[in-house]
């Protein structure tokens, strides 16, 4: 598992908010335009090929940073803190 900080800049509103629901499904919002998400290999591919749906190469652009343990650990946040982290146990009913 890894985990990786994914931002976007998304021009069409209607692209964006396909973006940002199929990132919802993966992972937690940060900010407006980015997320927090633990990721397998096989979700990784998976959560690319279906980004790369919606995405307009020419006027988008997505990135996926992948941070290790040791980079998560000297993550400073400033302002509000979120609830939960990102790889909290989660359990739907």
């Amino acid at each position: 598992m890894t985990f990786y900080l994914i931002c976007y800049d998304i021009v069409q509103d209607s692209r964006r908010t396909k973006i940002a629901h199929l990132l919802e499904g993966y992972g937690m919002r940060v900010q407006k335009s980015v997320f927090e998400c633990v990721l397998n290999d096989q979700q990784y591919q998976n959560l690319q090929k279906k980004l790369l749906k919606h995405l307009n190469k020419t006027e988008d652009q997505l990135r996926f940073y992948p941070l290790g343990v040791r980079a998560r650990k000297k993550v400073v946040v400033l302002g509000v803190q979120p609830d939960r982290m990102v790889d909290d146990a989660a359990f739907i009913v």
